[in-house]
Protein backbone atom coordinates (compact mmCIF):
# COMPACT_ATOMS: atom_id res chain seq x y z
CA UNK A 1 0.00 0.00 0.00
CA UNK A 2 3.07 2.46 1.01
CA UNK A 3 4.65 1.86 -2.18
CA UNK A 4 1.12 2.52 -3.88
CA UNK A 5 0.85 5.45 -2.29
CA UNK A 6 4.52 6.95 -2.85
CA UNK A 7 4.12 6.64 -7.17
CA UNK A 8 0.52 8.11 -6.84
CA UNK A 9 2.11 11.28 -5.54
CA UNK A 10 4.61 11.53 -8.15
CA UNK A 11 2.35 10.67 -10.89
CA UNK A 12 -0.52 12.93 -12.38
CA UNK A 13 -0.77 15.98 -10.12
CA UNK A 14 -5.01 16.30 -10.64
CA UNK A 15 -5.86 12.89 -9.87
CA UNK A 16 -3.01 12.58 -6.77
CA UNK A 17 -4.69 15.78 -5.25
CA UNK A 18 -8.17 14.44 -5.53
CA UNK A 19 -7.36 10.56 -4.26
CA UNK A 20 -5.42 12.20 -1.35
CA UNK A 21 -7.84 14.92 -0.38
CA UNK A 22 -11.11 12.63 -0.17
CA UNK A 23 -9.41 10.68 2.51
CA UNK A 24 -8.00 13.65 4.33
CA UNK A 25 -11.17 15.24 4.05
CA UNK A 26 -13.01 12.95 5.89
CA UNK A 27 -10.32 12.65 8.19
CA UNK A 28 -10.39 16.12 9.10
CA UNK A 29 -14.09 16.22 9.24
CA UNK A 30 -13.91 14.11 11.46
CA UNK A 31 -11.70 15.60 13.52
CA UNK A 32 -13.74 19.09 13.90
CA UNK A 33 -16.38 16.67 14.91
CA UNK A 34 -14.90 17.06 18.41
CA UNK A 35 -16.16 20.41 18.85
CA UNK A 36 -19.24 19.70 16.97
CA UNK A 37 -19.90 16.82 19.66
CA UNK A 38 -18.52 18.59 22.63
CA UNK A 39 -20.78 21.69 21.72
CA UNK A 40 -23.53 19.68 21.45
CA UNK A 41 -23.30 18.49 24.73
CA UNK A 42 -21.98 21.23 26.63
CA UNK A 43 -24.69 23.32 25.47
CA UNK A 44 -27.43 21.32 28.21
CA UNK A 45 -24.49 23.03 30.98
CA UNK A 46 -25.65 26.53 29.67
CA UNK A 47 -24.68 29.67 28.65
CA UNK A 48 -21.71 30.31 30.98
CA UNK A 49 -20.07 26.78 30.12
CA UNK A 50 -20.50 27.40 26.77
CA UNK A 51 -18.86 31.04 27.03
CA UNK A 52 -16.50 29.43 29.10
CA UNK A 53 -15.14 26.99 26.32
CA UNK A 54 -15.30 29.44 23.92
CA UNK A 55 -12.78 31.40 25.97
CA UNK A 56 -10.43 28.98 26.12
CA UNK A 57 -10.57 28.34 22.08
CA UNK A 58 -7.59 30.67 21.49
CA UNK A 59 -5.21 28.67 23.68
CA UNK A 60 -7.13 25.25 22.15
CA UNK A 61 -6.11 26.86 18.48
CA UNK A 62 -2.32 26.75 19.84
CA UNK A 63 -2.35 23.83 21.20
CA UNK A 64 -3.66 21.72 18.33
CA UNK A 65 -2.03 24.16 15.57
CA UNK A 66 1.89 22.88 16.85
CA UNK A 67 0.40 19.37 16.77
CA UNK A 68 -0.84 20.18 13.00
CA UNK A 69 2.28 22.72 12.12
CA UNK A 70 4.77 19.80 13.31
CA UNK A 71 2.75 17.40 11.35
CA UNK A 72 2.56 19.54 8.53
CA UNK A 73 6.56 19.86 8.52
CA UNK A 74 7.13 15.94 9.01
CA UNK A 75 5.01 15.80 5.64
CA UNK A 76 6.68 18.24 3.55
CA UNK A 77 10.16 16.97 4.83
CA UNK A 78 8.99 12.96 3.69
CA UNK A 79 7.41 14.43 0.75
CA UNK A 80 10.34 16.09 -1.01
CA UNK A 81 12.41 13.03 -0.02
CA UNK A 82 10.05 10.65 -1.39
CA UNK A 83 9.89 12.87 -5.05
CA UNK A 84 13.56 12.65 -4.80
CA UNK A 85 13.48 9.33 -4.56
CA UNK A 86 15.47 9.80 -1.29
CA UNK A 87 14.36 6.61 0.90
CA UNK A 88 16.77 6.84 3.71
CA UNK A 89 16.28 10.52 3.74
CA UNK A 90 12.33 10.10 4.39
CA UNK A 91 13.03 7.95 7.48
CA UNK A 92 15.56 9.64 9.29
CA UNK A 93 12.98 12.54 8.51
CA UNK A 94 10.08 10.73 10.23
CA UNK A 95 12.36 9.22 13.15
CA UNK A 96 13.33 13.11 14.04
CA UNK A 97 9.61 14.23 13.82
CA UNK A 98 8.90 11.75 16.51
CA UNK A 99 11.13 13.74 18.81
CA UNK A 100 10.17 16.72 17.96
CA UNK A 101 6.95 16.04 18.90
CA UNK A 102 7.85 14.67 22.21
CA UNK A 103 9.98 16.95 23.21
CA UNK A 104 7.59 19.89 22.22
CA UNK A 105 4.45 18.59 23.93
CA UNK A 106 6.57 18.38 27.34
CA UNK A 107 7.56 22.18 26.77
CA UNK A 108 4.14 23.16 25.77
CA UNK A 109 1.82 21.16 29.01
CA UNK A 110 4.38 23.09 31.48
CA UNK A 111 3.56 26.21 29.52
CA UNK A 112 0.12 26.54 28.85
CA UNK A 113 -0.91 25.07 32.41
CA UNK A 114 0.98 27.93 33.99
CA UNK A 115 -0.48 30.68 31.49
CA UNK A 116 -4.05 29.65 30.66
CA UNK A 117 -5.90 31.67 33.32
CA UNK A 118 -3.76 35.09 32.84
CA UNK A 119 -4.67 34.41 29.46
CA UNK A 120 -8.65 33.79 30.30
CA UNK A 121 -8.60 37.01 32.26
CA UNK A 122 -6.98 39.11 29.71
CA UNK A 123 -9.78 37.76 26.81
CA UNK A 124 -12.61 39.17 28.96
CA UNK A 125 -13.14 35.58 31.76
CA UNK A 126 -14.42 36.10 34.82
CA UNK A 127 -16.74 34.74 37.51
CA UNK A 128 -18.43 31.29 36.56
CA UNK A 129 -17.54 31.52 32.91
CA UNK A 130 -13.19 31.66 33.97
CA UNK A 131 -14.41 28.75 36.50
CA UNK A 132 -16.08 26.71 33.61
CA UNK A 133 -13.26 27.60 30.96
CA UNK A 134 -10.29 26.40 33.79
CA UNK A 135 -12.36 23.20 34.03
CA UNK A 136 -12.09 22.54 30.42
CA UNK A 137 -8.62 23.76 29.60
CA UNK A 138 -6.77 22.10 32.32
CA UNK A 139 -7.25 18.39 30.98
CA UNK A 140 -6.76 19.56 27.81
CA UNK A 141 -3.49 21.23 28.25
CA UNK A 142 -2.21 17.47 30.73
CA UNK A 143 -3.10 15.71 27.44
CA UNK A 144 -1.07 17.48 24.48
CA UNK A 145 0.85 14.89 24.14
CA UNK A 146 -2.10 12.77 22.57
CA UNK A 147 -2.92 15.66 20.06
CA UNK A 148 1.12 15.69 19.44
CA UNK A 149 1.52 12.55 18.26
CA UNK A 150 -2.15 11.91 16.60
CA UNK A 151 -1.89 14.89 14.20
CA UNK A 152 2.04 14.68 13.79
CA UNK A 153 1.75 11.17 13.20
CA UNK A 154 -1.04 12.15 10.36
CA UNK A 155 1.69 14.33 9.08
CA UNK A 156 4.12 11.53 8.83
CA UNK A 157 1.73 9.41 7.09
CA UNK A 158 0.82 12.30 4.71
CA UNK A 159 4.18 13.05 4.18
CA UNK A 160 4.21 9.03 1.98
CA UNK A 161 0.58 9.05 0.49
CA UNK A 162 -1.19 7.21 2.85
CA UNK A 163 -3.90 9.21 3.74
CA UNK A 164 -6.92 6.41 4.30
CA UNK A 165 -4.84 5.06 6.96
CA UNK A 166 -4.63 8.44 9.04
CA UNK A 167 -8.89 8.39 8.13
CA UNK A 168 -8.95 5.01 9.60
CA UNK A 169 -7.26 6.51 12.89
CA UNK A 170 -9.10 9.74 13.37
CA UNK A 171 -12.22 7.24 12.75
CA UNK A 172 -10.99 5.39 15.78
CA UNK A 173 -10.85 8.35 17.64
CA UNK A 174 -14.20 9.95 16.79
CA UNK A 175 -16.17 7.17 17.52
CA UNK A 176 -13.98 6.99 21.22
CA UNK A 177 -15.04 10.86 21.65
CA UNK A 178 -19.08 10.20 20.96
CA UNK A 179 -19.11 7.55 23.63
CA UNK A 180 -16.85 9.36 26.27
CA UNK A 181 -18.44 12.77 25.98
CA UNK A 182 -21.91 12.15 27.56
CA UNK A 183 -20.36 9.43 30.02
CA UNK A 184 -17.60 11.71 31.35
CA UNK A 185 -19.94 15.16 31.18
CA UNK A 186 -23.18 13.50 32.51
CA UNK A 187 -22.88 10.12 34.01
CA UNK A 188 -19.62 10.60 36.04
CA UNK A 189 -20.81 14.22 36.69
CA UNK A 190 -17.57 16.34 35.17
CA UNK A 191 -19.68 18.54 33.46
CA UNK A 192 -16.60 20.79 31.50
CA UNK A 193 -13.62 18.83 32.31
CA UNK A 194 -15.28 15.92 31.49
CA UNK A 195 -15.88 17.35 27.36
CA UNK A 196 -12.10 18.06 27.68
CA UNK A 197 -11.17 14.36 28.85
CA UNK A 198 -13.19 12.42 26.29
CA UNK A 199 -11.44 14.78 23.72
CA UNK A 200 -7.95 13.60 25.17
CA UNK A 201 -8.51 9.79 25.88
CA UNK A 202 -9.94 9.70 22.46
CA UNK A 203 -6.52 11.42 20.63
CA UNK A 204 -4.75 8.98 22.49
CA UNK A 205 -6.41 6.30 20.86
CA UNK A 206 -5.67 7.98 17.66
CA UNK A 207 -1.95 8.47 18.42
CA UNK A 208 -1.62 4.45 19.50
CA UNK A 209 -2.87 2.84 16.38
CA UNK A 210 -0.61 5.43 14.16
CA UNK A 211 2.09 4.63 16.00
CA UNK A 212 1.58 1.00 16.29
CA UNK A 213 1.76 1.29 12.41
CA UNK A 214 5.13 3.06 12.27
CA UNK A 215 7.12 1.59 15.07
CA UNK A 216 5.17 -1.76 15.65
CA UNK A 217 4.23 -3.26 12.13
CA UNK A 218 6.25 -1.61 10.47
CA UNK A 219 4.46 -1.90 7.25
CA UNK A 220 4.68 2.15 6.41
CA UNK A 221 6.69 3.31 3.46
CA UNK A 222 8.53 5.12 5.96
CA UNK A 223 11.17 2.59 8.27
CA UNK A 224 11.84 4.13 11.72
CA UNK A 225 14.05 1.95 13.87
CA UNK A 226 14.42 4.49 17.11
CA UNK A 227 17.51 1.70 18.42
CA UNK A 228 19.44 3.17 15.51
CA UNK A 229 18.76 6.61 15.91
CA UNK A 230 21.37 9.25 15.30
CA UNK A 231 20.66 13.23 15.79
CA UNK A 232 21.08 15.12 12.46
CA UNK A 233 20.63 18.80 12.68
CA UNK A 234 20.17 19.17 9.64
CA UNK A 235 17.53 16.96 8.90
CA UNK A 236 15.74 18.56 12.55
CA UNK A 237 15.96 21.95 10.99
CA UNK A 238 14.30 20.69 7.39
CA UNK A 239 11.40 20.04 9.43
CA UNK A 240 11.34 22.79 11.67
CA UNK A 241 11.84 25.55 8.71
CA UNK A 242 8.11 24.16 8.29
CA UNK A 243 6.90 22.84 11.26
CA UNK A 244 7.48 26.26 13.29
CA UNK A 245 5.93 28.84 11.05
CA UNK A 246 2.93 26.21 10.38
CA UNK A 247 3.10 26.02 14.05
CA UNK A 248 2.82 30.13 14.27
CA UNK A 249 0.25 30.10 11.78
CA UNK A 250 -2.33 28.30 14.30
CA UNK A 251 -0.51 30.93 17.03
CA UNK A 252 -1.41 34.05 15.06
CA UNK A 253 -4.56 33.15 14.55
CA UNK A 254 -5.37 32.36 17.95
CA UNK A 255 -4.25 35.99 18.38
CA UNK A 256 -6.46 37.11 15.85
CA UNK A 257 -9.55 35.34 17.54
CA UNK A 258 -8.22 36.55 21.09
CA UNK A 259 -8.56 40.12 19.30
CA UNK A 260 -12.28 39.34 17.91
CA UNK A 261 -13.26 37.93 21.64
CA UNK A 262 -11.92 41.33 23.18
CA UNK A 263 -14.36 43.43 20.53
CA UNK A 264 -17.39 41.00 21.02
CA UNK A 265 -17.20 41.25 24.75
CA UNK A 266 -17.59 44.73 24.81
CA UNK A 267 -20.31 45.01 22.09
CA UNK A 268 -22.08 41.95 22.86
CA UNK A 269 -20.99 40.04 26.69
CA UNK A 270 -21.53 36.75 27.53
CA UNK A 271 -24.12 36.57 24.93
CA UNK A 272 -21.85 37.66 21.89
CA UNK A 273 -19.02 35.07 23.16
CA UNK A 274 -21.67 32.49 23.29
CA UNK A 275 -23.32 33.23 19.90
CA UNK A 276 -19.64 33.34 18.71
CA UNK A 277 -18.56 30.15 20.21
CA UNK A 278 -20.95 28.42 18.70
CA UNK A 279 -21.49 29.44 15.48
CA UNK A 280 -17.32 28.89 15.09
CA UNK A 281 -17.55 25.47 15.53
CA UNK A 282 -19.51 25.15 12.46
CA UNK A 283 -17.36 27.42 10.80
CA UNK A 284 -13.83 25.41 11.79
CA UNK A 285 -16.09 22.52 10.34
CA UNK A 286 -17.29 23.73 7.14
CA UNK A 287 -13.35 25.16 6.87
CA UNK A 288 -11.73 21.10 7.15
CA UNK A 289 -12.79 20.23 3.34
CA UNK A 290 -10.74 23.13 2.60
CA UNK A 291 -7.67 22.49 4.93
CA UNK A 292 -7.93 18.79 3.30
CA UNK A 293 -7.47 20.11 -0.32
CA UNK A 294 -4.73 22.62 1.39
CA UNK A 295 -2.65 19.38 2.41
CA UNK A 296 -2.92 17.25 -0.24
CA UNK A 297 -1.69 19.98 -2.27
CA UNK A 298 0.99 20.19 0.32
CA UNK A 299 2.28 16.65 -0.36
CA UNK A 300 1.43 16.35 -3.74
CA UNK A 301 3.32 19.88 -4.33
CA UNK A 302 6.40 18.36 -1.92
CA UNK A 303 6.86 15.53 -4.03
CA UNK A 304 6.76 17.87 -7.44
CA UNK A 305 9.08 20.69 -6.28
CA UNK A 306 11.83 17.51 -4.93
CA UNK A 307 11.34 16.58 -8.48
CA UNK A 308 12.13 19.76 -9.75
CA UNK A 309 8.61 19.39 -11.58
CA UNK A 310 7.55 23.04 -11.96
CA UNK A 311 4.48 21.86 -13.96
CA UNK A 312 3.10 19.19 -11.90
CA UNK A 313 3.57 21.99 -8.96
CA UNK A 314 1.46 24.33 -11.07
CA UNK A 315 -0.45 21.79 -12.19
CA UNK A 316 -1.24 20.63 -8.22
CA UNK A 317 -2.13 24.17 -7.22
CA UNK A 318 -4.22 25.40 -9.58
CA UNK A 319 -6.83 21.89 -9.01
CA UNK A 320 -6.29 22.85 -5.85
CA UNK A 321 -7.92 26.03 -6.21
CA UNK A 322 -10.85 24.61 -8.40
CA UNK A 323 -11.53 22.16 -6.03
CA UNK A 324 -11.68 24.33 -3.46
CA UNK A 325 -13.46 27.03 -4.55
CA UNK A 326 -16.19 25.14 -5.31
CA UNK A 327 -16.08 22.78 -2.17
CA UNK A 328 -16.24 26.54 -0.52
CA UNK A 329 -19.27 27.69 -2.58
CA UNK A 330 -21.14 24.02 -1.31
CA UNK A 331 -20.60 24.54 2.03
CA UNK A 332 -21.71 28.28 2.25
CA UNK A 333 -24.55 27.24 0.23
CA UNK A 334 -25.38 24.94 3.18
CA UNK A 335 -24.60 27.32 5.92
CA UNK A 336 -27.04 29.96 4.55
CA UNK A 337 -29.69 27.84 3.81
CA UNK A 338 -29.99 25.62 7.02
CA UNK A 339 -28.58 28.26 9.17
CA UNK A 340 -30.85 28.22 11.51
CA UNK A 341 -31.71 24.78 12.36
CA UNK A 342 -27.63 24.59 12.57
CA UNK A 343 -27.68 27.13 15.40
CA UNK A 344 -30.80 24.93 17.15
CA UNK A 345 -27.73 21.88 17.88
CA UNK A 346 -26.47 24.37 20.26
CA UNK A 347 -28.86 26.29 21.44
CA UNK A 348 -31.12 23.71 22.24
CA UNK A 349 -32.32 24.26 25.86
CA UNK A 350 -34.50 26.77 27.33
CA UNK A 351 -31.62 29.16 28.69
CA UNK A 352 -30.05 29.00 25.70
CA UNK A 353 -32.33 29.14 22.96
CA UNK A 354 -31.95 33.06 22.78
CA UNK A 355 -28.54 32.28 20.83
CA UNK A 356 -30.34 31.08 17.65
CA UNK A 357 -31.06 34.62 15.95
CA UNK A 358 -27.62 35.27 16.52
CA UNK A 359 -25.84 32.45 15.64
CA UNK A 360 -27.75 31.83 12.65
CA UNK A 361 -26.67 35.87 11.41
CA UNK A 362 -23.15 34.41 12.38
CA UNK A 363 -22.94 31.97 10.05
CA UNK A 364 -25.22 33.80 7.41
CA UNK A 365 -22.49 36.53 7.23
CA UNK A 366 -18.69 34.79 8.13
CA UNK A 367 -19.25 32.21 5.90
CA UNK A 368 -19.86 33.91 2.70
CA UNK A 369 -15.59 34.34 2.56
CA UNK A 370 -15.39 30.06 2.02
CA UNK A 371 -15.51 30.12 -1.59
CA UNK A 372 -12.10 32.64 -2.53
CA UNK A 373 -10.79 31.36 1.22
CA UNK A 374 -10.43 27.56 -1.00
CA UNK A 375 -8.03 29.73 -3.12
CA UNK A 376 -6.17 31.00 -0.23
CA UNK A 377 -5.95 28.63 1.67
CA UNK A 378 -4.37 26.26 -1.18
CA UNK A 379 -2.17 28.68 -2.26
CA UNK A 380 -0.63 29.03 1.99
CA UNK A 381 -0.41 24.97 1.68
CA UNK A 382 1.58 25.05 -1.79
CA UNK A 383 4.08 27.46 0.31
CA UNK A 384 4.43 24.58 3.05
CA UNK A 385 5.24 21.70 0.35
CA UNK A 386 7.58 23.68 -1.26
CA UNK A 387 9.51 24.31 1.98
CA UNK A 388 8.57 27.72 2.43
CA UNK A 389 6.38 27.86 5.38
CA UNK A 390 7.87 31.35 6.57
CA UNK A 391 6.00 32.29 3.46
CA UNK A 392 3.18 30.57 4.46
CA UNK A 393 3.07 32.06 8.14
CA UNK A 394 2.97 35.66 6.37
CA UNK A 395 0.03 35.40 4.56
CA UNK A 396 -2.00 33.90 7.65
CA UNK A 397 -0.44 37.08 9.60
CA UNK A 398 -1.70 39.25 6.21
CA UNK A 399 -5.19 37.07 6.35
CA UNK A 400 -6.31 37.05 10.16
CA UNK A 401 -4.18 40.03 11.70
CA UNK A 402 -3.44 42.71 9.11
CA UNK A 403 -7.15 42.73 7.17
CA UNK A 404 -9.62 40.74 9.06
CA UNK A 405 -8.70 42.25 12.37
CA UNK A 406 -8.34 45.94 10.74
CA UNK A 407 -11.90 44.88 9.08
CA UNK A 408 -13.75 43.68 12.60
CA UNK A 409 -12.88 46.27 14.39
CA UNK A 410 -13.31 49.37 11.79
CA UNK A 411 -16.97 47.66 11.38
CA UNK A 412 -18.12 46.75 14.51
CA UNK A 413 -16.96 49.40 16.26
CA UNK A 414 -15.57 52.43 14.72
CA UNK A 415 -18.30 52.23 12.23
CA UNK A 416 -21.06 50.94 15.33
CA UNK A 417 -22.51 48.30 13.60
CA UNK A 418 -21.63 45.75 15.98
CA UNK A 419 -22.17 41.94 16.21
CA UNK A 420 -22.97 42.06 12.37
CA UNK A 421 -20.06 44.05 11.86
CA UNK A 422 -17.65 41.51 13.21
CA UNK A 423 -19.79 38.84 11.54
CA UNK A 424 -19.26 41.16 8.23
CA UNK A 425 -15.21 41.95 9.07
CA UNK A 426 -14.48 38.59 9.03
CA UNK A 427 -15.55 37.46 5.79
CA UNK A 428 -14.59 40.88 4.09
CA UNK A 429 -11.12 39.99 5.53
CA UNK A 430 -10.63 37.08 4.42
CA UNK A 431 -11.59 37.13 1.17
CA UNK A 432 -9.78 40.10 0.19
CA UNK A 433 -6.59 38.36 1.58
CA UNK A 434 -7.45 35.29 -0.19
CA UNK A 435 -7.46 36.89 -3.77
CA UNK A 436 -3.97 38.74 -2.68
CA UNK A 437 -2.72 35.49 -1.88
CA UNK A 438 -3.55 33.25 -5.08
CA UNK A 439 -2.05 35.80 -7.32
CA UNK A 440 1.09 35.65 -4.96
CA UNK A 441 1.33 31.93 -5.20
CA UNK A 442 0.60 31.92 -9.28
CA UNK A 443 3.65 34.93 -9.38
CA UNK A 444 5.85 32.08 -7.19
CA UNK A 445 5.09 29.25 -9.09
CA UNK A 446 6.32 31.40 -12.36
CA UNK A 447 9.67 31.84 -10.89
CA UNK A 448 9.99 28.09 -9.53
CA UNK A 449 9.33 27.05 -13.22
CA UNK A 450 11.60 29.03 -14.35
CA UNK A 451 13.97 27.99 -12.12
CA UNK A 452 13.76 24.38 -12.92
CA UNK A 453 13.20 25.23 -16.75
CA UNK A 454 9.76 23.41 -16.75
Amino acid sequence: MANKNVELMRGNPETAVKKLAIPIMISMLLTASYNIIDGIWVAGLGQAAIAGIGFVTPIFMILNGVSVGLGNGATSSISRFVGAKNHEGANKSAAHALLIFLVASIFLTVILLFIQEPLLRTYGASGQNLAEGLKYGTPLFLGLIAFMFGNGGSGILRGEGDMKRAMYAMIVSVTLNAILDPIFIYVLGFGSAGASMATIFSALGSASVILYWILIKKDTYVDVNLREFKFESKIAKDILKVGIPASMDMFMMSVAVSLYLVFISTIGGEYGIASFTSGQRLYLFAIMPLTAIGSAVSAVSGSAYGAKNGDYLSRAHLYGVKFGIAFGTAVTIILVAFAPQLATLFAYTEETAVLVPEITRFLRIASLCLPLTGAGMTSSFLYQGMGKGTMSLMWTIIREVIFTVTATYTLGIVLGWGLVGIWTGLATGRILASILNFAFARYTIRKVRAKFGT
